[in-house]
C-alpha cells in the first residue's frame, strides 16, 4: 500500500497554516445544525471585523479623551482603573486597550453562538453603541471645560 503521507509534519510551519487557512478556508459554520457549543471555524462574518475595528478605535479615543479630561481637572469614576491615570497614562492606555481587545476578540470568535435567542455577535453592536456614546459624552465635556 501506498503511504499518502507526506515525509514533512504540515502542522509544523505556524506561517504556512495561517497562509493556507486564509485563502483555503473548511470550517464556515457548525457542522451540524443542532450544535450549539463553540465551534471554532475559519471564516468570520466582515461585518465583525469592522465592528471589531471600529470598537479598539473608539477604546483609544476613549482612553486619550480620558487622560485629557484628567488633566482638566476631571476624575476617574472606574475604581480599577484610578490608580493606572496617575502618571504619565501608558498603564492607563494599555490596559484600557489591551482589555477591551482581549474582550472584543472573545466575542468576535464566539459571535455565532445563540443566547437567549440572539446572537453573541449583536453584543459586539451594543459595545460600539456604549462606545460611540461614551466619546461623544466626553467630546461634549472637553467642549464645555474652559481652557486656561
Amino acid at each position: 500500500m501506498h503511504e499518502r503521507r507526506r515525509p514533512q509534519e504540515r502542522r509544523r510551519s505556524i506561517v504556512r497554516a495561517l497562509w493556507h487557512g486564509n485563502f483555503k478556508r473548511r470550517r464556515v459554520s457548525p457542522r451540524r445544525v443542532d450544535e450549539r457549543h463553540a465551534v471554532v471555524t475559519d471564516w468570520f462574518h466582515p461585518q465583525w471585523l469592522a465592528v471589531s475595528i471600529l470598537i479598539l478605535l473608539l477604546c483609544s479615543a476613549d482612553a486619550v479623551l480620558t487622560l485629557t479630561l484628567i488633566s482638566r481637572g476631571a476624575q476617574e469614576i472606574n475604581p480599577f482603573m484610578v490608580p493606572l491615570v496617575h502618571g504619565s497614562g501608558h498603564a492607563f492606555a494599555y490596559w484600557k486597550v489591551g482589555l477591551t481587545a482581549i474582550g472584543v476578540v472573545m466575542l468576535t470568535v464566539i459571535a455565532r453562538l445563540q443566547v437567549f435567542g440572539k446572537g453573541v455577535g449583536t453584543i459586539l453592536y451594543v459595545v460600539l453603541g456604549l462606545y460611540s456614546a461614551l466619546v461623544g459624552y466626553e467630546v461634549v465635556l472637553l467642549r464645555n471645560i474652559p481652557w486656561e
